[in-house]
């Protein structure tokens, strides 16, 4: 969707903007991104904090909550990774041939229907490579940004596969178990990315092997 949004706008100006603003965090480094969102959502003194209490709502505890630490950590993550993928769509998007869009127009399709009609299917390939290869790490999380955004408070619904192997690996040093742990996490990508290519296979022209 934001590669198709960046493709529709015809102001560079503001196409420019937007997109530095959606890359950028993918080339901050994790310690400096967690930094920034301690800055916004950090206790009573972060910034959307101050936001909703002028509006009346009073402070959320965004980072020490264990119900909205998910929800943070998603939009974070999405906001990290979303930019960059996008250009790999927006590369394909750019090999659309042209000639395609003049036929569609001259029989009265609208930006709308060109999207929908030329462009989707034209890229389809590459979004189901894009959804198998995303299924293949699904298990596979940004653990450095949960470490570095996990407390006492929050750890009910922080901790996941790969914090419990770090910290069962290498804080308490039981290597084989934490080795097991990480084997298993693996074992359930290579099954995820299986079935994620069986059913591109089945269902479309477009698959892995």
């Amino acid at each position: 969707m934001l590669a198709l949004m960046f493709n529709e706008m015809r102001k560079e100006k503001l196409k420019k903007t937007l997109q530095t603003i959606t890359y950028a965090p993918y080339f901050i480094s994790t310690v400096v991104f967690v930094g920034i969102i301690n800055l916004f959502l950090g206790g009573e003194n972060g910034y959307m904090n101050h936001l909703l209490e002028m509006i009346g709502i009073g402070s959320v505890p965004f980072l020490t909550s264990p119900d909205y630490f998910p929800g943070v950590y998603i939009g974070s993550d999405i906001w990290r990774n979303s930019g960059w993928n996008s250009i790999i769509f927006i590369a394909a998007l750019a090999a659309v041939d042209p000639q395609l869009h003049e036929s569609a127009q001259i029989d009265g399709a609208s930006r709308w229907k060109r999207i929908i009609h030329v462009n989707l299917p034209c890229i389809m390939p590459v979004i189901v490579i894009q959804f198998i290869l995303l299924m293949g790490k699904m298990m596979t999380l940004s653990y450095e940004r949960i470490l570095l955004m996990q407390n006492s408070l929050n750890m009910e619904t922080s901790e996941v596969i790969s914090t419990y192997a770090y910290k069962t690996g290498l804080i308490n040093m039981d290597y084989g178990f934490s080795t097991a742990v990480g084997l298993f996490n693996n074992v359930i990508n290579i099954i995820l990315l299986l079935a994620a290519n069986k059913i591109a296979k089945r269902y479309s022209s477009s698959s892995l092997f």
